[in-house]
């Protein structure tokens, strides 16, 4: 254990003499995309289809949800193969519904791919003004305090994101 310790100590060490040689900026991605027209639209377009497909497969829920209801109240008085029957449209309602969904939200489903068309191509164009801003002040690299790393304090002057927003031509108020 000690010699864990005294080994992360050293990387800690060497590492930290080597950080106040490298330049870094920190920029917010949630921000500059709020700011972005373009993915303000997008953004509320996927919002839409989301809706619009959440409800498609609420419709199919409360369907099935009355189905399994009336089943439960009739399964006393239906005969065995009638039973069977229902239990086996019932079923296969459960597994269309389970289908729906991980075609409209699941790994590569709907929302994803149209997510890839719609907003890819924005963030393409934010990663390309970055790349810009980096390469030009000699940044060795950027974090992204909107997501992904915690930030406790950032000091508002390493803040690239207005930059990113003007490379790409975006006026500010």
């Amino acid at each position: 254990m000690k010699k864990y310790l005294f080994l992360l100590f050293g990387v800690l060490l060497f590492a930290g003499s080597n950080i106040n040689a490298q330049r870094y900026a920190i920029i917010d991605t949630k921000y500059i995309l709020s700011k972005i027209p373009d993915y303000v639209d997008a953004d509320k377009k996927l919002q839409l289809l989301s809706d619009q497909w959440q409800k498609e497969i609420d419709d199919k829920q409360a369907e099935l949800d009355k189905l399994t209801k009336d089943f439960e109240v009739e399964q006393y008085m239906l005969s065995d193969e009638l039973k069977k029957k229902r239990e086996a449209e019932i079923a296969a309602k459960e597994k269309d519904i389970r289908d729906l969904q991980k075609k409209r939200f699941g790994y590569e489903g709907d929302l994803f791919k149209q997510r890839q068309r719609i907003v890819k191509p924005i963030q393409d164009k934010v990663f390309t003004a970055i790349q810009k801003i980096a390469v030009a002040r000699g940044y060795d690299f950027i974090l992204d305090k909107s997501e992904g790393i915690t930030v406790i304090f950032a000091d508002p002057k390493l803040d690239k994101s207005d930059d990113v927003l003007r490379e790409m031509g975006i006026k500010l108020l």
